[in-house]
């Protein structure tokens, strides 16, 4: 057949074309494809538990495969449990917390009124619409917090069970990616798959530990600040750390407003300067040191991909585009057509010094001995 070479705007448009069906079918199929990626990083990340148990322990595969998913319940189990217990700690001092907060309400107002000449009638009256408007707006308020419930739960189902049937049928998988490609690119498509599992490995396993370090810096300083409730702060500062640039804010956020209501207005600016050092500290030292890889996606496609990730599948998109991206970097340097992408979505490389060469010059005479 002969070869048809097409112009660059038809080439361009076909790719365009391409990446909006994919987009949509990505949002159509959220349900499924949100927690099938994340349970292909699950089932990386357990795959070293699934081999020792299968070849060490003598299990067969479906039973080791069933004792990991386990495992890893009861490991995600006992943080929620004692989330939920920093959490029914916090439910028991609701009243108190209410009459700290009218109390800073309070202060607040007077003020606002100092400051900005507003009555106190007029604030009050202000409020008093937003209440009307947010009682309005509570029905459909109830009904997307059920559906945000109830998908959570599908989307753990699934999580569970997928990640259950491809460390099953991992080797089933394994045969279709070499089978699909040609005979002599299977060395490149292992060398791919195992830099994958690597990456992927030391990605997630470098989170968790991130997220110990920076909930056990914040709970330590947040102490030593004498914030009440600072476990539980920590807790959620560490957790909400897995999501990049955005959490750290999200949390700070929940924070001033505990600590604004537990100890006034005094204390809210410590916490925020210890959130801005935790957060220092863990951008520049923990998080290259920690969670630092060969393969390093630079701070504007990372953000590109939480923006991109946040549209098409919500939170969950914003936990699954680093990861993923750092696996299309690994293709993209390891396909020659494909490694002018992998330069984009990587970090700026120095140019290394030119190393000095040192050359012999002089001569040696060797005499023959007499």
């Amino acid at each position: 057949m002969k070869n048809v070479s097409l112009p660059f705007y038809a080439k361009l448009a076909l790719v365009l074309f391409a990446i909006i069906c994919l987009g949509y079918l990505a949002i159509l199929g959220q349900s499924i494809l949100a927690p099938l990626m994340a349970s292909v990083l699950l089932a990386f990340l357990l795959l070293p538990l699934a081999n020792f148990l299968q070849f060490k322990c003598r299990l067969k595969r479906g039973l080791a495969s069933i004792v990991s998913v386990v495992l890893m319940i009861a490991v995600i189990a006992g943080i929620m449990a004692f989330l939920a217990n920093q959490l029914s700690d916090l439910g028991q001092d609701w009243p108190l917390l209410k009459q700290q907060a009218t109390h800073s309400f309070e202060e607040l107002q007077h003020w606002v009124s100092r400051t900005f000449h507003v009555n106190a009638h007029k604030q009050i009256d202000y409020l008093r619409n937003s209440a009307a408007n947010a009682i309005a707006t509570s029905a459909t308020v109830v009904g997307v917090t059920l559906m945000t419930l109830s998908s959570t739960l599908l989307f753990l189902a699934f999580l569970l069970l997928f990640t259950f049937f491809i460390l099953n049928y991992r080797g089933v998988l394994y045969s279709f990616l070499k089978a699909v490609f040609k005979e002599e690119h299977e060395q490149k498509v292992s060398d791919i798959v195992g830099q994958i599992q690597y990456i992927t490995k030391r990605y997630i396993l470098g989170l968790f530990l991130q997220m110990l370090i920076v909930t056990g810096l914040m709970v330590t300083v947040l102490s030593i600040l004498g914030v009440k409730y600072a476990v539980l702060l920590g807790l959620i500062t560490g957790i909400f750390n897995l999501v990049p640039y955005v959490g750290i804010f999200s949390a700070l956020l929940i924070s001033i407003l505990i600590t604004f209501a537990t100890a006034g207005a005094a204390k809210v600016l410590l916490v925020i300067i210890a959130f801005v050092a935790v957060h220092a500290l863990d951008g520049n030292i923990l998080m290259p040191l920690v969670v630092g890889s060969k393969v390093k996606i630079n701070a504007l496609f990372a953000f590109i991909g939480i923006v991109v990730g946040e549209m098409i599948w919500g939170i969950s998109g914003m936990f699954l585009c680093i990861p993923y991206l750092a696996m299309l970097k690994i293709i993209f340097d390891r396909v020659d057509e494909l490694k002018p992408w992998g330069i984009l979505l990587g970090e700026k490389v120095n140019p290394s010094k030119k190393r000095k060469v040192y050359r012999i010059t002089k001569k040696i005479k060797l005499e023959e001995p007499e």
